[in-house]
């Protein structure tokens, strides 16, 4: 079975699914990484920030064991400046190559415009007569943004990471531009608390929550 999550920005695929992807891949499933916008010079940013999180990004990427890794290269906090018919475009031309059965997308409520976006862009790539590969779609639970959220968060679907759960939290510590003390949104102690928070609805220890956005049995 094939996965891909797709992350607005890179470490939104270790907030939502980091521990979801590491368990899929140690079940023999194959998990690619689509992320959509990154850091260039281009954009504004220093030749070394842009180093610096290119190195993030592999290290992230060999560290969960993502099978591959797309980037589209997108300006961050500026998606709303592309047509959205590009970013389709460019989003269905790396599915199709990568033909999931398992679509992982951010919530579409999320506080972050980009998150919106994206999740509006994959929702077209990903109907059924356009991507009939594809047989589940599942919004992501993002630390920062999701709990930002303007509409509950309707959680429907978890997944046992209990078994992944230190791994998970020395992935995000990857991130170091990201991730800071606490009470910051993005810290060691909040990624434990809400895997922790999500366990205890589902009777494990630790969990990520889902979004079953669709499902299709054959």
């Amino acid at each position: 079975m094939k996965a891909v999550i797709i992350s607005p920005h890179p470490d939104d695929e270790t907030l939502g699914a980091c521990g979801t992807a590491m368990k899929l891949i140690s079940q023999g499933n194959e998990v690619v990484w689509l992320n959509v916008t990154n850091m260039k010079e281009e954009y504004g940013y220093s030749a070394q920030a842009v180093f610096r999180r290119s190195q993030e990004i592999q290290c992230v990427q060999h560290e969960t064991g993502y099978h591959a890794f797309f980037d589209l290269g997108l300006r961050p906090a500026a998606l709303e400046q592309y047509e959205k018919a590009d970013i389709i475009l460019r989003m269905k031309n790396v599915l199709e190559k990568i033909r999931p059965e398992i679509v992982f997308l951010p919530f579409s409520g999320d506080a972050h415009s980009d998150h919106r976006i994206v999740y509006d862009c994959a929702a077209a790539c990903t109907k059924p007569f356009r991507a009939p590969y594809v047989r589940r779609i599942m919004c992501m639970d993002i630390l920062s943004e999701t709990n930002y959220a303007s509409e509950p968060f309707p959680v429907n679907c978890y997944v046992d990471i209990s078994a992944f759960i230190e791994k998970k939290l020395q992935i995000a510590a990857i991130y170091q531009s990201e991730f800071q003390e606490s009470p910051f949104p993005r810290s060691k102690e909040a990624v434990l608390a809400q895997a922790q928070y999500r366990g205890s609805a589902c009777f494990c220890k630790y969990a990520e929550a889902f979004q079953l956005v669709k499902e299709i049995y054959i």
